[in-house]
């Protein structure tokens, strides 16, 4: 089982700021401890056990063979999705989320496919054949459908699970994901509707620190989930 976090770790990375009371979304009353200076102060000790849960779930969602589908979108969590979906084998939306990337998940493949495709031909030198132009014009398609796509290459089919730092940034992509029944995972902060969240991690989902530590349990539990399936 992955690493226990406790509270301690939890408030040295700021986890237990939330936002301003007046932004304070109505389901998140249950994970507040109290208000400090107006801003939300997250009650460390749910945040302890959320997070807890949602390993042990990200684990077993691992542990089957299944996908966990990390998404990242604002600009402080970008590079750390990446990495972590990376270091795990998992795919990843680090950047913009492509509506309909869940639910109309088939003409998204296709797209994909379309990048295996180019990418192959451009590394085999199948390409040789096309002008210089048409060349460039491939090229670009291939940045393009990278910068969309790129992530998703190793996704053949529906995750397991989603896991999205800062749920209310990422609404699109939690809805696709309610929509279908594929459980989410979700840092989320008092501004946020966790009623969306079916393993909600109630804590500071803008803090660098607090996004690394959230997004690097995360990871650990992936990879902890893995090992009895490889074996």
């Amino acid at each position: 089982m992955a690493t226990e976090t406790d509270i301690k770790t939890l408030f040295d990375a700021g986890a237990h700021f939330g936002y301003p009371r007046a932004r304070r979304h109505p389901s998140a009353a249950p994970y507040i401890f109290g208000t400090k200076d107006r801003t939300d102060i997250f009650n460390l000790e749910e945040t302890e056990k959320r997070f807890e849960a949602a390993k042990e779930f990200v684990s077993s969602v691992s542990a089957t063979g299944r996908q966990v589908l990390f998404v990242g979108g604002k600009h402080e969590a970008i590079s750390i999705v990446k990495e972590n979906a990376e270091k795990t084998g998992m795919p990843y939306v680090a950047g913009r989320w492509i509506g309909g990337t869940l639910t109309n998940f088939k003409n998204i493949r296709k797209r994909i496919e379309r990048l295996q495709k180019l990418m192959q031909e451009r590394e085999t030198g199948e390409l040789e054949k096309y002008t210089k132009r048409e060349r460039l014009l491939i090229d670009r398609e291939i940045e393009e459908l990278l910068a969309r796509f790129g992530g998703l290459v190793t996704m053949a089919d529906l995750p397991g699970a989603l896991f999205v730092v800062d749920s209310r940034y990422e609404d699109t992509a939690v809805r696709e994901a309610n929509q279908l029944k594929i459980p989410v995972v979700g840092l989320a902060s008092s501004d946020c509707d966790f009623s969306l969240v079916q393993y909600p991690i109630p804590a500071n989902d803008t803090s660098v620190r607090s996004i690394r530590l959230v997004v690097d349990g995360i990871a650990q539990a992936v990879l902890a989930g893995k090992r009895p399936a490889q074996k």
